[in-house]
């Protein structure tokens, strides 16, 4: 459905985009993360038609976004990360003001309304002013605005930048509800925990280049090379660690107080071969963990915290 190849944004001499190659799948909900000047931006307002790469090509549903901009905004809905909610109007002035400019016909307009309305909970709020709503119906209002021509792709750019905690719960089940409409969805956002929970897929870019594009698994896999185990003794932690660094299948131990930080040389070695090593020497075991990776864990691995 989206395929990047050899993309690459300049701006001036800064190159904010180097190289880029991805590949959406469709259906797919695409997590898209880096830190703040990786080049995500860059990429959404390339794919949106917005900007013209510097170098490469990018294909949404078979049409270039450079040569072919007005078959792919047919085709696309693109939320940026701020959009701007026009005063003195209500929020069905809003969605028929972009209805027209969608070419939605109007004949299917107020059809098409109450069915964006319907789908994102804003139904009782047609009649209020677009200034009124609250940062999460903001929110829900610029998602609204894309669906009204029904695209394929939807290119979300922070959409729950800003919101409280109902209010992002809100959004993602409502991007889990367009997936099962069969959308595909390149999402970019800071909360990892939840876009985790929604991805198929996850990208990560820094400094313009793209770190890792996979599944959650894969990425587990790339940075998880080795085992690593945290013990707690009760007490003798500095002979504890000497017992371990002694091991030929420990290949570093660090100690903090009480707390030692194991790291495994074979993934065939696990915690059972440390406490049973720990426990035939009489030490006392307070706690004994595998630290869980997740996508928080994995993205500061993986980067470096550098910026373009």
């Amino acid at each position: 459905m989206i395929e990047i190849e050899n993309l690459s944004k300049n701006y001036g001499s800064i190159q904010a985009l180097k190289n880029l190659n991805l590949s959406i799948d469709d259906g797919d909900i695409f997590g898209f993360i880096g830190p703040n000047g990786a080049g995500k931006s860059t990429t959404f307002k390339i794919l949106a038609t917005l900007l013209v790469p510097s170098q490469g090509h990018a294909i949404i549903d078979g049409y270039s976004v450079a040569s072919q901009a007005g078959e792919v905004r047919k085709r696309i809905g693109y939320m940026p990360d701020v959009f701007g909610a026009y005063e003195d109007m209500t929020v069905n002035e809003y969605l028929s003001f972009f209805a027209a400019l969608y070419d939605v016909p109007a004949s299917q307009r107020k059809a098409t309304l109450d069915g964006v309305l319907d789908l994102t909970d804003l139904q009782s709020k047609k009649s209020a002013d677009c200034q009124s709503l609250s940062r999460g119906m903001q929110q829900r209002l610029g998602l609204a605005r894309v669906l009204l021509h029904d695209p394929k792709v939807l290119l979300l750019d922070e959409p729950a930048s800003g919101l409280d905690p109902r209010a992002r719960i809100e959004i993602r089940e409502l991007l889990k509800e367009l997936k099962l409409m069969g959308k595909t969805i390149l999402i970019s956002s800071h909360i990892l925990s939840e876009l985790a929970e929604i991805s198929t897929k996850i990208g990560v870019i820094e400094r313009g280049q793209l770190l890792f594009s996979g599944t959650m698994p894969e990425l587990l896999s790339k940075v998880q090379h080795k085992r690593v185990l945290h013990v707690k003794v009760k007490e003798k932690a500095p002979e504890a660690l000497a017992l371990l660094r002694g091991l030929d299948y420990i290949e570093n131990v660090d100690m903090t107080g009480t707390d030692l930080e194991l790291t495994f040389k074979s993934q065939r070695k696990d915690s059972s071969d440390v406490i049973q090593c720990l426990t035939d020497k009489k030490f006392r075991l307070l706690e004994v963990r595998e630290p869980e990776l997740n996508l928080e864990s994995c993205f500061m691995l993986l980067t470096k915290g550098q910026v373009g």
